[in-house]
């Protein structure tokens, strides 16, 4: 026997508006019956697996112990950061090696650190 993993959960000060952030970089929609002020919002990745944003009451306080790590499919990494911070995410760390290797550490509108790395055509 063995685990299936169904959700994946971030706490939020505003789901709807973080899921709202998320869905966009994933290009990915929010469920219908997701609007602002609900208590949770989700955005399915497929047919079994979700993001689950969910209130908490407080603000996120140190780094996570988990984190995402996005790579671009129509665009260079370098696009792609620049798109996302037009979205409202902060570059946080550059990890841009010379040889073109590495990556970009971000957060999102709350705080939650992510990576973007290099695409696979950049990588080819």
């Amino acid at each position: 026997m063995v685990s299936a993993l169904r959700n994946i959960t971030i706490n939020s000060l505003n789901p709807f508006e973080l899921a709202t952030f998320w869905s966009t970089v994933l290009g990915l929609p929010l469920n219908d019956d997701d609007f602002p002020g609900d208590p949770e919002a989700v955005i399915h990745l497929d047919e079994h697996q979700v993001l689950l944003f969910v209130t908490v009451p407080e603000a996120k306080a140190t780094r996570n112990r988990i984190h995402f790590d996005v790579q671009p499919t129509d665009r260079t990494r370098d696009e792609e950061v620049a798109r996302l911070l037009g979205l409202g995410a902060v570059q946080i760390d550059d990890r841009r090696r010379p040889d073109g290797s590495g990556w970009v550490v971000m957060s999102d509108p709350e705080g939650n650190e992510f990576c973007v790395e290099r695409s696979q055509a950049e990588k080819a």
